[in-house]
């Protein structure tokens, strides 16, 4: 199986701003790495918006019904977008009183805004249709975020090594500390990768394996094979050794800190080579909720509905710190009540609708009163649906201690691994660029200069913003469940062994820190979906259907196929807004 794999030595540049055939042929060269080219239009065409609302109907149509939607997340105010366009007048109800976004968290650590970290997604692959359809509507400036970097480290059972392409290093220093198979150590751990989490989509056909990025109510017997395994069992069944298991789980964190979760769920990002060629906004990737919000303000129709006059426009409504408490359907009156508490003066408030769209995690909507009851099916899911913890700590430093050195030692993007409490540490990819052309006698004692610095201004001096630590469910969960500044000391203690450091020597350079543990975070209660073994079969189809008689819709990346990504939350948002679409239409011919 281990042969499949290719690992090419020239991988195709990625500009800033790519266009769509730029897309096209990054991910056409990740998926020939898999030997999977033949799913390239599965993939594009699962991935890419529904079809444009004004298909359904003209601008202007639904003018003075009335639209709530719970949630200020990607999924809401995609809906919002959507719905506009048919004259809807919309209000959307956000619990935060502080920021909109949902899961898109950017966090700055300067008023200027250029000392910045994410805490929820912060990388945009090049797969993902939906995504890419609002960047490109909002002109949003992109650029290149580096998953992968030659001198990023890998640190596990006390043994430190450079992350070579080929896993040399690994193969070398750290298999002996481990108690591999023979044939296990014949293989890099990447090609070892390859055979435990991704050889097996080659056992089904592209058109059976393109079901993982679909939402129906059944699915051909490999889906439900791969949906009653859990990441344990899908390696366990490759034939890896316990250590071998045991290896990997430190190189493909979301996996490995999900052992006992759905293998078919990890296989949605496998799938669409989500972390094969990516992309970050400049900035920060709160720029894309905002440009939502920006293109809800009357002044700015020209730029994002051009071709829709202005009076045939619906208007739409943000109300902030809009804690919803409960959602009602009384009798056969055709109106939604939705019942919500100001969180700046704890007014009880109540508010109708002819329709709404539920745009929060079902995490959150367990404790929420509704009456009568959704269905039976619909209920199942908002008890049962899972939701793993995740836990990111940023740290700012007055310098950039991780690019100091030549070429063959600074970290300019990528991340390292460790088995240490932290996880995952992620550096900036901002200053890659200054990086690319290197004089070409630098040595590994030497400095190499871009030209744009002097020899007094090495990028290195510039501040920066680490990921100093990123993992998920039972990892986040016990290093986020620290008090705090132990937790923040344990980080940076960590930090310090992962890269060889005297304890103690970094505080002098930390000028800022920010944790979040999003279990502890009270309008989500957990950071992502990740279904457990059966659930794509139990519940994927049920979670997205209406209810209330079609009153009532859902969206959010647990509703979608493709859990945990930006993409999942917008398609959803998106599909569940041309469902309403078609409710009000079918309403309105009866």
């Amino acid at each position: 199986m281990s042969n499949n794999i290719k690992i090419y030595n020239n991988s195709p540049f990625q500009p800033d701003n790519p266009d769509d055939q730029t897309r096209y042929a990054l991910l056409r060269h990740a998926l020939a790495e898999k030997g999977r080219i033949q799913d390239f239009d599965f993939i594009i065409k699962e991935m890419s918006p529904p079809p444009d609302i004004l298909n359904i109907a003209k601008p202007g149509s639904f003018k003075g019904i009335k639209i709530g939607i719970i949630g200020a997340g990607l999924s809401g105010l995609s809906s919002a977008f959507e719905l506009r366009k048919l004259g809807f007048d919309i209000t959307i109800l956000e619990a935060s009183s502080e920021r909109i976004g949902g899961r898109v968290y950017t966090y700055y650590f300067d008023k200027q805004k250029t000392l910045y970290g994410e805490f929820g997604p912060m990388r945009m692959p090049v797969s993902h249709e939906t995504l890419w359809h609002y960047i490109n509507l909002f002109r949003l400036n992109t650029r290149p975020f580096i998953q992968t970097n030659k001198n990023g480290l890998i640190y596990l059972r006390k043994v430190r090594v450079k992350n070579d392409p080929l896993g040399l290093n690994v193969k070398k220093y750290i298999y002996p500390k481990y108690n591999l198979y023979k044939w296990e150590r014949q293989l890099s751990w990447k090609q070892l990768g390859y055979c435990g989490f991704e050889s097996h989509l080659l056992l089904a056909n592209p058109i059976n394996r393109s079901e993982i990025l679909q939402v129906k109510p059944y699915y051909n017997p490999y889906i439900i094979n791969w949906d009653s395994q859990s990441n344990r069992d899908i390696l366990q069944n490759t034939g890896l050794s316990q250590d071998g298991i045991n290896l990997l789980q430190n190189f493909y964190a979301l996996a490995g800190q999900n052992m006992y979760n759905s293998y078919l769920d990890y296989a949605q990002e496998i799938y669409s080579v989500d972390l094969s060629y990516l992309y970050e906004i400049s900035g920060g990737l709160a720029k894309l909720p905002l440009s939502f919000y920006e293109s809800f303000k009357w002044d700015k129709l020209s730029d994002y509905y051009p071709n829709i006059p202005v009076q045939c426009l619906g208007n739409v409504k943000l109300k902030m710190g809009a804690v919803v408490t409960g959602i009602y359907k009384y009798g056969d009156k055709n109106k939604i009540i939705i019942t919500y508490t100001d969180s700046k003066n704890s007014n009880k408030l109540r508010e109708e609708f002819d329709y709404i769209i539920c745009a929060i995690p079902f995490s959150v909507l367990r404790t929420i009163q509704i009456d009568p009851l959704f269905s039976y099916s619909k209920m199942q899911c908002i008890k049962e649906v899972n939701y793993i913890n995740s836990q990111k700590t940023l740290m700012a430093f007055n310098r950039r201690f991780w690019e100091e050195g030549g070429p063959d030692r600074r970290i300019s993007g990528g991340a390292s691994y460790t088995d240490l409490p932290i996880t995952q540490v992620y550096y900036p990819s901002d200053h890659s660029k200054y990086y690319k052309a290197e004089t070409s006698n630098t040595n590994s004692n030497s400095l190499s200069i871009p030209l744009k610095y002097t020899k007094s201004t090495f990028p290195y001096l510039e501040p920066g913003v680490l990921l100093a630590s990123y993992n998920f469910n039972l990892e986040a969960t016990r290093l986020g469940g620290m008090p705090y500044m132990q937790r923040l000391n344990l980080v940076r203690q960590n930090l310090e062994e992962l890269h060889g450091l005297p304890e103690g020597y970094l505080e002098p350079f930390i000028i800022g820190f920010k944790t979040v543990n999003w279990n502890d975070e009270p309008y989500f209660r957990g950071a992502l979906c990740f279904y457990t073994p059966e659930q794509k079969k139990l519940f994927s189809y049920a979670s997205s259907l209406p209810e209330y008689d079609g009153r009532v819709f859902f969206a959010g990346e647990h509703i979608s196929a493709k859990h945990r990504w930006m993409q999942g939350a917008l398609q959803s948002g998106m599909k569940a807004a041309n469902s309403l679409a078609l409710e009000c239409l079918k309403n309105s011919l009866i």
